[in-house]
Formats: structure tokens, C-alpha cells, sequence
């Protein structure tokens, strides 16, 4: 009576985990019952070779102990990392000779019996001797090479005449070689100004001229800073000079467009003659030896172009962004990053939204990329081996050594396409651990395997013992292989389907791993990343696949590679909506320590968390109770967070963000509805502002000018939210801020006006008239401005052209400034308008309360409550106490963000009425 054997391991028979068929003497049709049962449950990831065993992790040690040696030896002088490593190559041959020698005195036996007894005797005794000292002699020889390796790389970045160049910051006359794709830097704010936006690219020095006139050859890395940013085409010049200037200033704008696009379109491997001043480099997980600052016109000067394989790649990537242009804004940016990693157009608000939600992984190129590839042409898990294997490889009528090297070329592909860097090396040695893993269904034994990628990618580049993005990468895939398949199993047991198992499995135990390493980084924990990784995993294998297809058609035909885009856009745009609705939730992350120390700290509290999740199935009312708070964490609705918090305070009419040295004020118009003025200078913290006071719709948007402190968080303002209009200034300066504004309105269908005196407005309980700018700084020939009786003084700069409003709000007046100065506030004084403003219930002070001041217009003001916004410890003194003093003389209650945090004001003002002013 034949019988199915299903109790083995799937790794002791034929290839594919099937137990040898031939034995025991099945029918064929046991057998096939045999091989279907195993198949099954191969395929669904149940094979007892995924559960069972212990974990093999002889190799983790001395992986771990050359991670760390390269990590810390990098800097160290060359001569104690080669003593370093001498003395650790001595002491493992040393370790491994004493082992050999205990091997090799054991006597032979005639007899098999007492030779068995003799060997299991003597293996007792090696293990108690010799073969204890064999772990640490592993450990040393590791230590050694990755010594050896990250001194090697370490004095080739110090070595050559560049280093001491750049000490003296001298400037140099230089031939470099582009080593990676330029990129542009992000604009951060200085005050009112946001800074010069530069090229940044990794290059290599490979000639330098000394300052004798001598050529010195050398292969020295560096960052290549180069000056891009776009002048100034209005200004005293252009008004100045009329039509003239305004031309000239013109052409410098588009010709800094066009050398800014020059150097963007730079290749790898391309040579340039470079002149720029050099300066040191901050050390850190980068090998580059300086900092190579140079002027970014008229152009690059290339010596010599791009090699083959690069010009081949950038057709490609460029053929692909060709193939995107006309899909949605956010799938146009997200598609070329998900398939090659191509990030340029990846805006600073979609990057945002997928860091607060992890999903950062599919913005570069990971090891998943390369995993649905290969699957895809070998088939689903547990067949890559087997005769009966599934995917395009069979169905093409490719042998198994075929299929072998076809997918060995779509690797180097892969490679190619995506750069050969350290970067793309090590998400193709990840991806082909997990991809390995899933082919043979075995996916534990696979940890010594990805040891030994990890020890080979260190010995490789020692540089990325630093590197936060492998440190994640190891740590993820680790996670896939040791974590993820048991988590998997219990869900099973507990009757979740197989695929929702595996991928919610996989998501944890990467969440799990990972979350400390993104809390040093990001200072936070995002809450909302295991679901939205679900979420988004659905949409990611279409998206590369058609994105690939794409890439591929691109330069034969670039119909079908549009057709192929616009297939790939739908799951490419259903991510991005993904992670900007998860970003967008109130709850979506929670501040946390971002050192070390608040890493260990999650790590407990994860394990903490992981032990408690595995006793809830046995209370489901807990659970329930659990899984409901995590939701009211996440979503807050407001009614239940201003109970619980107490902010907002009930009745609040408006509001003043904390959002450092800049302006972000709202006025409240309606449940969930606020008409906002002014952006402040980051994104983060005015999202942060109006997600804590509940705002999902705001009417207009009001941008008193175009400082960045006024308006770089304008990204910050649109974040999940509804805008209907924008309203600004019509005096356009700092241009580059003015345009920033005109391109996000445009790419977001928001209409955008300009603000005139005398125009009033109303939304809900709100009213509201401007008062300034007057129409004299608009251009004359527009007839549908008011005139404006008397003379109007000329505005000096940005901040005398911003726009002033007088605002009625439930009883409440309250009078916004902007930024203006004494002449601007002087005339505003003395203006038809003056008489209403006397006496408002709240002054949001003029220009973060500096020193500029006009006294008359804060008499007749004479403000109950005066708020000032201004960032702790900034350069500038603001709030002036001249400022703060002649508020206060006057009788007001003066308020600074700085010290007080977020202020709120509510009551019924007026005569008699209350102002009631709260605190966060």
C-alpha cells in the first residue's frame, strides 16, 4: 500500500523541495500526489523548510565585526589601520593553525564501529578545544580584511595634492570626472530669503594644476557645488532702465536656465574643465576628500563625453521621462524613481509625504525592483528550479542554464540603467538574496547567505559601513528572511489568507527593524507606515513592470512607450495618493528623540509591543479596544482632540502658527474651514499648525509678499488640503520666491489675484478689506484698480509692498501688518482709511516686531492684544524691546511665538466685550 510522504524536509530530495519520488516504491500518481501537496504548500509559503530549523548564524558575527572595523577605521591614520589589521591576520592564522592540528592528530580505526565511537568521542573533545577557537578566528580574519580595506580607502581620499589645496582654500584650475548624476540642492531659508539653489554632483579630480603652473595627475574624490542660481530679472536696474534693462535682465534669466539644464544634463563618466575654489569636506559617510565650488556659467566645458554603457543608460532614463510628460503631476515625478531611480522630479512635498509615511524605499532604487523582474520571468516562489517552472522563461522555451543567464543579463541590465554605484551594487545583491529566497522556498537558510553579500559589499566599498540607506537595506531584508515567515505562519493560524499574511508580515517585521534607524533620522515615528505599505505594495509590481516596458520602448517607438506610461501612471499615481493621504492624517507619525539613545529606546519599546500583540488574540475585546484607539490616534478627530487636549481653545476666531522667524496666521471661518495668511518659512510647521486646528478647507490664502519667510511653506498650506484662491502682492520680489508662487498655483489649478486697497471680502462669519498696497506700485495701465487720493510713496523693497488687512471676525477687529516699514505704515496713518483702525482688538505686529516702527500708527492702533511671530534665539533681535516696550505702554497684552508657543484669540471684542488669548 503506497502512501504520500509528507513529513520531510523540502531541501532532502530533488531540487524544488520534493522528497526523492523513486523511493519506497510509489505509483506515479502517489508521487504526483506527493509533488502537488508539496507545491501547494511551496507556493503558498507553508513548506516545513521555512518554519523549521534552527537559524545558522555562524556568520553573523564576524560580518558584524568587519561593519564596524570599516565603520571606525575609515578616518584613523594609516599606520595604526595597518598594524590593526597585521595583528588580527596573526592572531586568526594563528587560531585556525591550532584548530588544523587538533584535526589532524586523531588516529585511525580499523574497525567502523569503534572508528564511529572514537569520532563522535573526538569531535567532544574539538569542541571543547580546537573548533571553539575557529568563531573567533573567523572574527579576526574579518576584522582584518575590513581593516585592510577601509585603510585603503581612506588614505585614497587623503592622499594627493587636493587635500592640502583645500585646507588653504585655494582656488584651482581642475579636470574632473563625473562619477554620479548632478542633482539640485534643496532651498533652505536664511532670513527673508531662501538660499542660491546650486547643482550639486559627485566628481573626481584627475588632474589639478599647482599654483607653480604644474599638471599633477590624481584620482581624488569630490562634490562638485556648482553656482546655478537664477538672477534677479526685476529690480532697482530693471525699473530703473525701462525696457532696456528689463530685456537684458531677461536674457540672464534664460541663460542661467540654460547652463543650470547643462549641468543637470551632465552624465557619469563625462570629463570637464572645472575652475572653482576648493574647501574642505565635512567627514562622514561619504568618500569625498573636498568641496569644488564653481561658477555655473556660461556652461560646462567637456573635455570628454559620457562612456558607452552611460550614454546608452541616460537614453534610456531620458527616453522615459519623455514617455511620463504627460502624465499627472505626481505620477510623472514618481514613475522614473520607481523604475530607475531617477528622482528629479520628485517635488519637496511628495518627498515629505512619503518620509512621514516610510515609503521612501520606492523613491530609489531598491532591491525589490530587481526581485519583481527576475520573478517575473522565473515564476512564482518554489519553481525557479523545477522542470514545471511558471513565468516568461518557460513559455519563451528557455532551458534552465538559459534562464540562468538571461536573468544574470537582466541584472547587469538593471545595473547599467540604474547606475553602477555603491547604491544600486547593493540593491542588487539584496534583491537577488530575496529573490533567491523566494525561488527556493527556503527563506532562513538564506541568512548566511546575505552575511556574506554584506561582508563582500563592506571588503567593496567600506564607505557604506556608513551609509543610513544599507544599514536600512540589510536591515529590511534580514527582517523578509528571519522575521517575516514566522509572523507569516501565525497569521495563517489565525485564519488570515496566505497573500495578506505575507504581505502584512513582511511590512511589520520591516517596520520593526527599521524603525529606529528612521527615528534617528527623521526625529519621529510614523504610525500610519505598515498600512500605508500595504497599501501602496498592491501598486508596486504593475508600476515597475509597465514602467520597464516604458523604458524599454521608449527609444524604438515612443507611442507605445507612452501607452505603456499611461497604464504604469494609474498604480504609480495610486501610491503617491497613498502616501500623501497617510501624511496628510493628523496622527500620521509622533515626535521622538532622534539620537541613539531614542533608537534603543523604540527598539525596547517595539519588542515591548511585538510580546504583547502575540498574547492579544487571546482577549479580542482588547484588541478591539486597542484597535480602535490606534485609529483615534491616527485620524484625531477634532471634537474628541479639543476635549482631550484642549486646543484648539472653543471660539477661537484666530490663530498664530509657531513656525520659527516667519509668518503663519489663520482666521477661522467655519468648522474645518480657515482663511490663512502667509505660509512661514517651512512646510512641516505650518502643516503641523493647521492639522492641530482641525483645517481641511481653506477659501484664500493670503501672501502679504514674496519673502521666503512669508511664503516657502506654501507647500506646507496645500498638503491634503483644499485651496480655492491665492491672493498676493503685486510688487513680485525676490522673483525667484515670486515665481515659486505663480509655478505652485499653476500646477495646482488655484487661481492667484493681486491685492489691492479697497477691496473687501467675505467667507462665513468673516469680513475683511485690504488696505494696502495702494494701486501706484501695480502697473498704471490696469483700469481695475481704485484710484488712490494723495500721494503714495514708492515701495522700497518687498516688505513696504505687503498686504495690510483689516479683519472682522464674531466682534473681533483685528489688524494684520505683513511686514510694513515706517514709510508704508506712515502713509497708511494718514490715509482715508486711518479712522478705522483706531482702537482694534488685536495688532498682529508689523515685521516680526523689529525696531522699525512707526509710533503713530501703534497709538492710534492701540491694540488690546498685540501678537508678534518670531523664532527663538534669531539673529536679528526681533521682537525689538522698544518695540515690546511702546506696545505695552500703550496698555497691550504683547504675546511672542518664541516664548509662548501657538496663541489663539477668541471673545467678542469691542466695547465691553472680552479678548481671550490662549496658549498652547
Amino acid at each position: 500500500m503506497s502512501q504520500v510522504v509528507d513529513g520531510g524536509p523540502p531541501g532532502r530530495g530533488r531540487p524544488g523541495g520534493l522528497a526523492d519520488a523513486g523511493r519506497g516504491g510509489r505509483r506515479p500518481q502517489d508521487r504526483g500526489a506527493a509533488d502537488a501537496g508539496v507545491r501547494d504548500r511551496e507556493e503558498d509559503g507553508t513548506a516545513h523548510g521555512d518554519r523549521a530549523g534552527p537559524l545558522d548564524l555562524r556568520l553573523v558575527p564576524p560580518v558584524l565585526a568587519a561593519w564596524a572595523t570599516a565603520a571606525v577605521t575609515l578616518d584613523v591614520p594609516a599606520v595604526w589601520t595597518a598594524v590593526l589589521a597585521i595583528a588580527c591576520l596573526t592572531g586568526g592564522i594563528f587560531l585556525l593553525s591550532a584548530c588544523g592540528s587538533g584535526r589532524a592528530g586523531r588516529p585511525a580505526e580499523a574497525s567502523p564501529t569503534r572508528r564511529a565511537g572514537r569520532m563522535a568521542q573526538g569531535a567532544r573533545t574539538l569542541q571543547r578545544s580546537g573548533w571553539a577557537r575557529a568563531p573567533i578566528a573567523a572574527v579576526l580574519l574579518c576584522v582584518a580584511a575590513a581593516a585592510a580595506a577601509a585603510g585603503l580607502h581612506g588614505a585614497d581620499v587623503r592622499r594627493g595634492p587636493v587635500p592640502e589645496l583645500a585646507r588653504r582654500y585655494a582656488t584651482v584650475t581642475a579636470e574632473v570626472e563625473v562619477s554620479g548624476d548632478p542633482w539640485l540642492s534643496r532651498p533652505r531659508v536664511r532670513g527673508d530669503h531662501a538660499a542660491p539653489v546650486a547643482v550639486l554632483a559627485r566628481a573626481e579630480v584627475r588632474r589639478v594644476a599647482r599654483t607653480d603652473g604644474t599638471n599633477v595627475r590624481t584620482r581624488t574624490p569630490v562634490l562638485l557645488v556648482v553656482d546655478a542660481d537664477i538672477p534677479a530679472p526685476y529690480g532697482s536696474a530693471a525699473r530703473n532702465g525701462g525696457a532696456a534693462a528689463g530685456g537684458t535682465a531677461g536674457a540672464g534669466v534664460r541663460d542661467a536656465r540654460r547652463a543650470r539644464e547643462a549641468w543637470l544634463g551632465l552624465l557619469p563618466s563625462t570629463r570637464l574643465r572645472v575652475g572653482g575654489r576648493l574647501a574642505p569636506a565635512l567627514t562622514g559617510a561619504d568618500p569625498t576628500a573636498a568641496v569644488l565650488r564653481v561658477r555655473g556659467r556660461p556652461g560646462p566645458r567637456i573635455v570628454a563625453g559620457p562612456s558607452g554603457p552611460q550614454r546608452l543608460a541616460g537614453r534610456l532614463r531620458a527616453g522615459l521621462r519623455e514617455a511620463t510628460d504627460d502624465l499627472p503631476e505626481d505620477a510623472r515625478a514618481l514613475l522614473p524613481g520607481l523604475v530607475v531611480g531617477d528622482t528629479s522630479r520628485i517635488t519637496p512635498d511628495l518627498d515629505e509625504a512619503f518620509k512621514d509615511t516610510d515609503l521612501t524605499h520606492t523613491l530609489a532604487v531598491s532591491g525589490s525592483n530587481l526581485t519583481i523582474l527576475l520573478a517575473l520571468l522565473i515564476g512564482p516562489p518554489g519553481l525557479a528550479q523545477r522542470a514545471e517552472r511558471r513565468g516568461l522563461a518557460p513559455r519563451l522555451g528557455l532551458s534552465l542554464r538559459g534562464t540562468a543567464l538571461l536573468a544574470g543579463a537582466l541584472t547587469l541590465g538593471f545595473v547599467v540603467v540604474s547606475r553602477p554605484d555603491p547604491s544600486v551594487l547593493r540593491a542588487a545583491v539584496c534583491g537577488a538574496v530575496a529573490l533567491l529566497a523566494l525561488a527556493t522556498g527556503r527563506r532562513r537558510s538564506l541568512l548566511p547567505a546575505l552575511a556574506t553579500a554584506v561582508l563582500l559589499l563592506v571588503l567593496y566599498d567600506p564607505w557604506l559601513a556608513r551609509s543610513y540607506g544599507f544599514l536600512l537595506s540589510v536591515l529590511a531584508t534580514g527582517a523578509l528572511l528571519v522575521l517575516a515567515p514566522g509572523w507569516s505562519e501565525a497569521l495563517r493560524r489565525r485564519r488570515v489568507p496566505p497573500r495578506l499574511a505575507e504581505a502584512l508580515a513582511a511590512a511589520a517585521a520591516a517596520q520593526a527593524v527599521c524603525a529606529p534607524v528612521t527615528a534617528v533620522l527623521s526625529a519621529r515615528v510614523s504610525l500610519v507606515a505598515v498600512p500605508c505599505n500595504l497599501l501602496a505594495e498592491v501598486a508596486v509590481a504593475p508600476a515597475t513592470v509597465l514602467g520597464f516596458a516604458a523604458l524599454v520602448w521608449a527609444p524604438l517607438a515612443m507611442g507605445p512607450a507612452k501607452a505603456l506610461a499611461w497604464c504604469a501612471g494609474w498604480p504609480a499615481g495610486w501610491i503617491a495618493g497613498v502616501a500623501r493621504t497617510g501624511a496628510a492624517l493628523p496622527g500620521a507619525g509622533v515626535g521622538w528623540p532622534g539620537s541613539w539613545r531614542g533608537a534603543l529606546a523604540l527598539a525596547a519599546v517595539t519588542v515591548a509591543f511585538v510580546l504583547a500583540v502575540r498574547r492579544l488574540p487571546r482577549h479580542p475585546w482588547w484588541t478591539a479596544l486597542l484597535a480602535v484607539l490606534l485609529v483615534l490616534v491616527v485620524v484625531r478627530p477634532a471634537p474628541l482632540t479639543r476635549v482631550i487636549t484642549g486646543w484648539p481653545p472653543p471660539g477661537w476666531r484666530f490663530a498664530m502658527c509657531d513656525v520659527g522667524q516667519g509668518d503663519a496666521t489663520v482666521l477661522a471661518a467655519g468648522e474645518g474651514t480657515g482663511v490663512v495668511v502667509d505660509a512661514g518659512p517651512d512646510p512641516e510647521l505650518v502643516d503641523h499648525c493647521l492639522r492641530r486646528l482641525g483645517i481641511t478647507r481653506v477659501p484664500l490664502l493670503v501672501l502679504t509678499h514674496f519673502h521666503a519667510d512669508h511664503v516657502a511653506g506654501l507647500s506646507g498650506v496645500l498638503r491634503g488640503r483644499s485651496v480655492a484662491a491665492i491672493e498676493t502682492t503685486g510688487f513680485e520680489e525676490p522673483p525667484e520666491q515670486a515665481e515659486f508662487v505663480t509655478r505652485v498655483a499653476a500646477a495646482r489649478h488655484i487661481p492667484l489675484t493681486r491685492a489691492v486697497a479697497g477691496e473687501e471680502g467675505r467667507t462665513g462669519p468673516l469680513s475683511w478689506r485690504i488696505l494696502w498696497p495702494p494701486p501706484s506700485t501695480r502697473p498704471p495701465s490696469d483700469p481695475g484698480y481704485p484710484a488712490w487720493p494723495g500721494p503714495v510713496p514708492a515701495p522700497d523693497g518687498p516688505n513696504d509692498a505687503s498686504v495690510a488687512m483689516l479683519v472682522r471676525a464674531g466682534g473681533l477687529r483685528l489688524l494684520l501688518l505683513g511686514d510694513l516699514e515706517p514709510p508704508a505704515q506712515q502713509a497708511l496713518s494718514r490715509s482715508p482709511v486711518a479712522a478705522e483702525l483706531a482702537g482694534v482688538d488685536v495688532l498682529k505686529v508689523a515685521h516680526h516686531g523689529s525696531a522699525y516702527q512707526d509710533p503713530e500708527l501703534i497709538r492710534l492702533a492701540a491694540p488690546r492684544v498685540a501678537l508678534i511671530s518670531c523664532g527663538a534665539d534669531n539673529p536679528y533681535g526681533h521682537p525689538a524691546p522698544a518695540t515690546v516696550a511702546a506696545l505695552r505702554a500703550g496698555g497691550a497684552l504683547v504675546l511672542r511665538t518664541d516664548r509662548d508657543g501657538e496663541l489663539a484669540v477668541g471673545g467678542t471684542g469691542g466695547t465691553g466685550g472680552e479678548v481671550r488669548v490662549a496658549r498652547d
